[in-house]
């Protein structure tokens, strides 16, 4: 029999041929990264606005470093690894010459602290950093090169710094990036001597003669490349040309004379250091295995989703084969074997692993596993089921007595319900518990968790073989009686891991989550919500097809009508989108005042556009808001065109372990996006339409029910303010109120200003708003905005005692905790690094009510659809969109729909002040706002 092979991600040793020859590579391979050169490249290469953390660290340069640094540990596979970093500006180049490097602009503030970020990563990946005092990273490479190629290495030097060209030869290639840090040039002697007329060793002397602006080094005047490689030719090297120097003609020699000084100067200086007293040797440098644990800590600070997988996906033969496989004792069930098993293994909590295709509400099951308590599995084909087979399993997945564990349960449950079997009894998803135990981590993969949790890969043991060995006790795969292919037993074996891994962590993430405080979330709220969100997903949202139409067309024409006026206004055409056009004509053509430098100039986010209009109010600057308003919109419109299914609805996925907070996210279509600030954005809202449902039941209307001001609620309740719980008994408009007792006036002699500004503070203060975020806000001086700060805390002193209470308790305990358990842990609260602290003290202020919010609106909805099932009623949940939820109303039902609605969302929690909710009924959505 072929033993089935399960693992997706089979580790290997390094690759062994050798690029430069194909041939066998007997010698191992060094691969030598500039740390600081690299991260500073990668900083340039990646735009620092599209990466940054939730707490506002930028990200730009670790990204582009780390994604640089999987590509070639790929591509390379080295034997042997270390990353050089600079200790300081100050060198034994700085003492010989204080103008070295001395025109270097200051760091951006930007880039500072994320060169400690990378050797964050480097410590979880567990590649050595090497750097020494009073040196360069260039003279750490130099010097382990030398000892390297001595000890029959072959060296790779990964660097943005040219000096390191002096130390190419036959074993020995740099990798010089040509664009950013992605794409490398493999710089050998040929290329070395073909793009610059010298060979490598002799690199120093042209720098010597051209000069170095980066570092400093002025050159001799009026002496380009080609002329300095060819007297280094003719003369045999620097030594010659300053030795015959009075031999050079014209006034190119004239020039040389005349800088003799700086070129013998230059050549000291650019000569690298190769006999350092290192404390490792290459020996020292072996590739080693990463700390999983570590990497995943790292990369969830980090929010490196994408860049995780592609580690583990890309990397895998970086770590040895410590962790063990699943021993699996299961059978293919065939004809009539489904229920006799489920009879005798299925009779307590059992594994559940389905696969197949899901989207958008449906989906289709290819084949099923189940591992039992007992420890043994088996895999059932859905299309060769008996019809006694099917009923049995059917019965059994419906079954709420049967108890079952799954890994993020919500999109199988999709599929199994299209095939017309219903899942009840899952106890445990061990996605959920993983997410719970680890909110801000990025990635709740099985295979992962396995190895993290169980030390184990999601590979059946024996796997690879040609067949299996006589009397293999790890892998005792049946085929049954009838005819069963390698190829099905491979594939039933993957499935039966899983499901095997399913059963064992769910153990084990229960035990975390009990140390952990979430059991009672898990099995109360989120397990209980999963078949909530995957009806309203399967239900979908009528839309009025025609509408969007035209609402695209309409968005279309406004977007063409900003770019005529825009254009008229500068008397050209421009790309509007194209941020270096867009920096000529504001900067350049119109002098505006400059907004934050970048690389490539001066911003033109959205942020910065928009203060620049309040600054100019310059119509060209008016049509290109508008110009990209009107185009945010129509892309909106076309991606909800694109979503409508079969049966006129949109069918959107709600993902429960996104936000740290707890709070859902939509996606696939992502319709808690859909603006509802403006006029226009307002009018596609009216596109969500009340419908049908597949019997040909017509709906009555779309009722919509939200939260009135649930998180200045909660700071209340959390605070135990008496000033803030009185403002909402008194009946009065909060905001109002709050600003009478602030300004010292009677409550109908605040103003709109005002209210607007004690609005503005009340939500900012839940955000960790300091006074200068406060003054940028409301357009005031920082004065201003701190007197304003210090008279509301002097009324509200509740609020203030709380806010910095909440955050030296996270402080001192590790996590902050919601109103009902929900934690979330927050290390960088000890930080060294004060903008990732400081950071971190907002996230500890907002977390507990944000969370607070989003677990208040999760019971709502879990005793909404128990009302609805208990009162026999057809209405049903459609959308959940953060305070806010959009139902479907079957006819009949208004008044006992509103009343059920009011009394679920108000009773979801008993808080210190009443829960306050608003509903609104009408053939759309935008007609049932209110």
């Amino acid at each position: 029999m072929t033993p089935a092979a399960a693992s997706t991600t089979r580790r290997t040793a390094p690759r062994t041929a050798a690029r430069s020859t194909g041939a066998e590579q007997t010698r191992p391979r060094l691969l030598l990264v500039d740390g600081h050169s690299l991260a500073y490249r990668a900083f340039y290469a990646l735009p620092v606005e599209n990466f940054a953390t939730s707490t506002g660290q930028p990200t730009n340069a670790v990204y582009g470093f780390t994604s640089m640094l999987i590509n070639v540990l790929r591509d390379e596979e080295p034997t042997h690894l270390a990353v050089a970093f600079d200790v300081s500006r100050s060198t034994f180049r700085t003492e010989a010459y204080a103008d070295y490097k001395a025109t270097r602009l200051k760091s951006p503030d930007e880039f500072r602290g994320q060169v400690e970020l990378v050797k964050e990563v480097l410590e979880a990946l567990r590649v050595p950093v090497v750097e020494m005092d009073g040196y360069e990273a260039d003279d750490v490479i130099a010097t382990l090169t030398e000892s390297a190629v001595a000890a029959g290495f072959e060296v790779l030097i990964s660097t943005g710094d040219r000096d390191a060209l002096q130390l190419v030869r036959e074993t020995v290639t740099v990798l010089y990036p040509r664009k950013g840090v992605s794409d490398l040039l493999r710089m050998t002697p040929e290329v070395v001597e073909e793009r610059y007329g010298v060979p490598p060793e002799r690199y120093p002397d042209l720098a010597a003669l051209v000069g170095e602006t980066s570092d400093n080094l002025p050159g001799v005047p009026g002496v380009g490349p080609k002329t300095a490689a060819k007297w280094i030719t003719t003369y045999d090297g620097l030594d010659g040309v300053i030795a015959d120097a009075d031999r050079i003609k014209g006034k190119a020699g004239e020039s040389l004379r005349a800088h003799l000084d700086g070129v013998i100067r230059n050549r000291r200086l650019n000569a690298l250091v190769r006999d350092l007293p290192l404390a490792v040797a290459p020996d020292d440098l072996v590739r080693r295995a990463w700390d999983r644990e570590q990497v995943h800590t790292v990369f969830d600070g980090l929010e490196f989703r994408v860049l995780r997988d592609r580690l583990f996906a890309t990397l895998e033969s970086a770590e040895p084969e410590t962790e063990a496989g699943f021993g699996v004792d299961g059978a293919v069930l065939l004809e009539d074997e489904v229920a006799p098993w489920l009879t005798e293994h299925a009779t307590g909590r059992t594994g559940l692993h389905v696969a197949g295709q899901w989207a958008r509400g449906t989906g289709d099951v290819t084949a099923l596993a189940l591992a039992g308590a007992d420890g043994v599995a088996a895999w059932i084909d859905p299309t060769a089921l008996t019809d006694g087979d099917e009923r049995a399993l059917a019965a059994w997945l419906a079954d709420p007595a049967a108890p079952k564990v799954a890994h993020d349960v919500k999109g199988p449950s999709h599929a199994l319900a299209a095939r017309g079997w219903p899942l009840a009894g899952v106890v445990m998803d061990t996605a959920l518990a993983a997410y719970l135990c680890r909110p801000d981590q990025r990635s709740y993969d099985l295979a992962d968790l396995a190895v993290r949790h169980l030390k184990r890969e999601l590979r059946a043991e024996g796997a690879g073989a040609q067949e299996a060995p006589a009397g293999d006790e790890q892998l005792a795969l049946d085929a049954g009686d009838g005819p069963v292919g390698a190829e099905q037993h491979d594939r039933a074996a993957e499935h039966m891991v899983r499901a095997l891994a399913i059963n064992e962590l769910a153990d084990v993430l229960a035990a975390e989550l009990e140390t952990r405080g979430g059991t009672r979330l898990l099995r109360d709220v989120e397990l209980p919500l999963v078949d909530v969100l995957a009806r309203a997903e399967r239900v979908g949202i009528a839309v009025d097809d025609d509408l969007l139409a035209e609402l695209e067309g309409h968005f279309a024409e406004r977007v063409a009508l900003a770019q005529r006026q825009a254009h008229e206004v500068i008397g050209a055409e421009i790309n509007l989108g194209s941020p270096k056009q867009l920096q000529t004509v504001l900067f350049d053509q119109l002098g505006m005042p400059k907004t934050k430098r970048t690389k490539t100039g001066y911003t033109t986010d959205a942020d910065a556009l928009a203060a620049l209009y309040v600054k100019t109010e310059h119509p060209f600057l008016q049509h290109l808001l508008e110009h990209r308003d009107a185009s945010r919109l129509r892309q909106t419109v076309e991606g909800l065109r694109k979503s409508v299914a079969d049966d006129g609805r949109v069918h959107t996925t709600f993902q429960q372990m996104i936000a740290a907070t707890g709070r859902l996210s939509s996606t696939d279509p992502n319709l808690q996006n859909i603006p509802i600030r403006t006029d226009e954005g307002r009018r596609i809202r009216a596109a969500f339409v009340v419908g049908r449902d597949g019997g040909g039941t017509t709906y009555e209307s779309l009722l919509t029910a939200d939260y009135s001001q649930i998180e200045m609620r909660i700071m209340a309740h959390l605070s135990g303010d008496e000033g803030l719980i009185a403002a909402f008994a008194s009946g009065e408009d909060l905001h109002r109120y709050v600003g009478s007792r602030v300004f010292g006036v009677a409550p109908a002699e605040v103003t709109p200003d005002m209210r607007a500004k004690i609005k503005a503070m009340s939500y900012g203060l839940a955000y960790g708003l300091s006074a200068f975020g406060l003054s940028n806000q409301l357009k005031i001086s920082t004065e201003e905005a701190r007197g304003l700060m210090d008279d509301y805390f002097a009324r509200f002193g509740g609020v203030r005692d709380y806010l910095h209470g909440v955050v030296e308790e996270a402080r001192r305990v590790g996590y902050t905790e919601t109103i009902m358990g929900r934690r979330r842990y927050l290390p960088d609260l000890t930080s060294d690094n004060r903008q990732r602290r400081e950071m971190a003290e907002r996230m500890a202020l907002n977390a507990p009510i944000q969370g607070s919010a989003a677990d208040i609106i999760k019971v709502a909805m879990l005793d909404l659809d128990r009302g609805l099932r208990e009162q026999g009623l057809r209405s049903r949940l459609l959308l959940q969109v953060h305070d806010e939820l959009v139902v479907e109303v079957a006819p009949g039902e208004r008044e006992r729909l509103e009343d059920l609605l009011r009394r679920t969302m108000a009773g979801a929690a008993d808080l210190a002040v009443p829960l306050e909710v608003s509903v609104g009924a009408g053939r759309s959505w935008h007609e049932a706002g209110h």
